[in-house]
């Protein structure tokens, strides 16, 4: 599932959650609602950090696609 579908299941609240912590580790329990919109964390995805401290991160092109969301725009990046 693409990030822009399972972004779009999120509800409201955690969407504006992760835009409001772009670039922060992503809470657990947003990490588990990204999960029960069927959304993937697993290595390997364009949107998972694979590097750096424990936790959940996006990637930089991860926090990208957020950003362009939160100021409006349409994602160019590979979601």
């Amino acid at each position: 599932m693409s990030f822009e579908q399972w972004w779009s299941k999120l509800p409201p609240e955690s969407r504006e959650w992760l835009i409001n912590n772009n670039g922060d580790e992503v809470d657990p329990a947003i990490v588990e609602e990204i999960g029960r919109v069927g959304g993937s964390l697993a290595p390997g995805e364009w949107w998972v950090r694979e590097d750096g401290p424990s936790g959940f991160y996006f990637s930089g092109a991860g926090i990208d696609w957020i950003d362009e969301v939160a100021n409006g725009e349409t994602p160019s990046g590979p979601g």
